[in-house]
């Protein structure tokens, strides 16, 4: 069985170092984007799961699950951020996203987050 490709979606470098070396080494195939441009430019019919930034130069997190969800609708999207709230988490979850993550979060909650998301049903 082929591993499931991840997307992440975040501007700061050794943030996505950081999740592409954990996720690879737990057996995800990854493929990364600094911009939301970036993001949609990658996205394709292999991605199972993007984790996607709140904050990022060019759009809004946001907006990005939503232009996702339009081209995948059975990708899972899990959103990143240091600048979580209620509010925040509630228009994720009504844009399609699967799971809010606060950032900063332990790497170990983060795999089985992903795991969990992809398990889920679409």
């Amino acid at each position: 069985m082929a591993a499931h490709s991840v997307l992440i979606v975040d501007d700061e470098p050794l943030i996505r170092w950081s999740l592409r070396a954990h996720l690879e080494q737990a057996g995800y195939a990854v493929i990364d984007a600094e911009t939301g441009r970036q993001a949609l430019d990658r996205v394709g019919e292999q991605i199972a799961l993007a984790l996607v930034d709140l904050r990022l130069p060019d759009t809004d997190g946001l907006q990005l699950i939503l232009e996702i969800k339009r081209k995948l609708p059975n990708c899972r999207i899990i959103l990143m951020t240091a600048y979580g709230s209620p509010e925040v988490a509630q228009e994720a979850r009504e844009s399609g996203a699967y799971e809010v993550l606060d950032k900063p979060f332990d790497l170990k909650h983060l795999t089985a987050t992903v795991a969990a998301a992809l398990d889920s049903p679409a």
